[in-house]
């Protein structure tokens, strides 16, 4: 009788040990501004879903929310405390650097708005600290297409890792056939909101 050591995965896959998602200032008054923005609260909404299925860690930030609002309902319903900023930077929100380092994660998966000011900072902030930085594409969004292809482009020469939602969410899942692949499953399953 054999018996089946377990393969070793890529350091380059996310998993639920390892990785936490990061939700970048997602509020009322910016986010209808942003190009694709029901796309992208779909894909926010699924990404927060699939994280609490898997027990991926979640963490959210608000830039200046007296003036830019809460963060959105939809999201900020499942997302707890939300710590609010002043610097562009999620790196210069003590509380959620305290959050972030006390989880004992490598890698985040930085999602939300604007994809070349707060989300591009944050991405260069935690890839200096020594974080693995990954970002779905279609969960950020910018005001102007420029900005968002730039901030892309950006982010991807100092290092960080493009992704999808779904691809970030069945690298948490791993295997199929659980009822977290269920639940995934189902995430994968839903239709896009229309465009």
């Amino acid at each position: 009788m054999s018996t089946t050591q377990p393969y070793s995965r890529s350091p380059e896959l996310m998993s639920p040990e390892d990785t936490a998602l990061v939700v970048v200032d997602v509020q009322t008054k910016l986010m209808p501004l942003i190009r694709g923005q029901a796309r992208i609260l779909w894909n926010l909404r699924r990404l927060i879903d699939g994280a609490e299925a898997t027990g991926v860690r979640m963490l959210a930030t608000e830039q200046y929310p007296q003036g830019l609002g809460p963060t959105v309902r939809e999201l900020a319903d499942r997302l707890g405390t939300i710590p609010s900023k002043m610097a562009f930077s999620c790196g210069g929100c003590e509380p959620f650097m305290a959050q972030l380092g006390a989880s004992g994660v490598s890698k985040v998966l930085v999602s939300g708005i604007e994809a070349h000011v707060c989300v591009q900072q944050t991405v260069l902030d935690l890839l200096a600290a020594g974080y693995r930085v990954y970002i779905p594409v279609d969960a950020v969004g910018s005001r102007y297409q420029v900005d968002y292809e730039t901030g892309l482009r950006r982010m991807e020469s100092a290092g960080a890792t493009l992704t999808t939602t779904e691809s970030a969410l069945f690298e948490w899942c791993q295997v199929s056939g659980t009822p977290t692949f269920k639940k995934i499953s189902a995430l994968v399953r839903e239709a896009p909101p229309a465009d």
